[in-house]
């Protein structure tokens, strides 16, 4: 079988994006070597952003070290060599030979080997506009620069994701609505246009919209193609994320791609081509 970057129906391409930078689901998260073959084959995959003491990021999903490495405490109240210096744990805790990863170490292998034009790096931004400071921009900005062709940043927060990216020529931005208070009232209201309606005016900018796949399926369950106003702007949405396969996930993923969303996101992008085509 081909490599999982992507599925064709009806003749329209859905990505597959590398969750965390897994290939499938027996992967660690955020290993070098995984995102550098994801780049190589010109995968779409995301990595995670927090900011670290010495005003630069680290590719970690969390705000403490304690479950993802070996390391305790806040990573903000971390320093980026004592960072460098910690492993990463699989969920079940078992520690990795490979080390907690910068940004700039990240930046450091692309620029080494250059990825494949149809590859994809999203910056999955964690922290809000609050977190950002006049040295925190300038270092992503020297930081990604150099490599900014093959990446988009991404976050629920758009002033951040805008700021960032001022700093960054040449860096696609994405947003994603789903966080805080706005699913709630969702859930509330029902009202799937205005939902879509005030991300799309949010962010401007932005390249790809981010949405929770049960938000697309529900808004189709109460007859709205949520999809249909992104690709009205010019915009790509992204569904996320497929963490299991099974006799439910799998008529789902049927459903996101009979929508034509432009990428789905996955913990097992083999998994769920190898599925899909059997």
């Amino acid at each position: 079988m081909s490599d999982p970057l992507y599925l064709e129906r009806n003749g329209h391409r859905t990505w597959l994006k590398w969750h965390r930078g897994r290939r499938k689901a027996s992967d660690p998260v955020f290993t070098g070597s995984r995102i550098l073959e994801a780049m190589r084959l010109g995968a779409s995959v995301e990595v995670d952003l927090v900011i670290h003491a010495d005003h630069g990021c680290a590719i970690l999903h969390n705000f403490s070290l304690d479950e993802e490495t070996t390391g305790t405490g806040l990573v903000r109240q971390t320093p980026a060599e004592t960072l460098r210096q910690l492993h990463l744990r699989r969920n079940d805790g078992t520690v990795l030979p490979d080390r907690v990863m910068l940004l700039e170490d990240l930046c450091a292998l692309l620029a080494k080997e250059a990825p494949h034009p149809d590859a994809l790096l999203q910056l999955d931004f964690k922290e809000d506009s609050s977190a950002l400071t006049p040295d925190v921009v300038a270092n992503f900005g020297a930081t990604v620069g150099p490599v900014a062709g093959s990446m988009i940043l991404s976050g629920g927060d758009f002033n951040a994701i805008s700021t960032l990216a001022g700093a960054t020529p040449n860096l696609k931005s994405g947003y994603d609505p789903c966080y805080g208070g706005s699913l709630a009232r969702l859930k509330a209201t029902g009202d799937y246009a205005e939902f879509i309606n005030n991300a799309l005016a949010t962010a401007p900018d932005a390249e790809m919209i981010y949405l929770a796949y049960e938000i697309v399926l529900a808004a189709e369950d109460a007859g709205f193609d949520i999809v249909a106003p992104i690709h009205a702007a010019g915009r790509r949405i992204d569904a996320w994320t497929i963490r299991t396969l099974d006799s439910t996930t799998l008529p789902q993923v049927g459903r996101l791609l009979a929508l034509k969303v432009d990428q789905i996101t996955t913990d097992d992008p083999e998994g769920l081509k190898a599925a899909l085509a059997s």
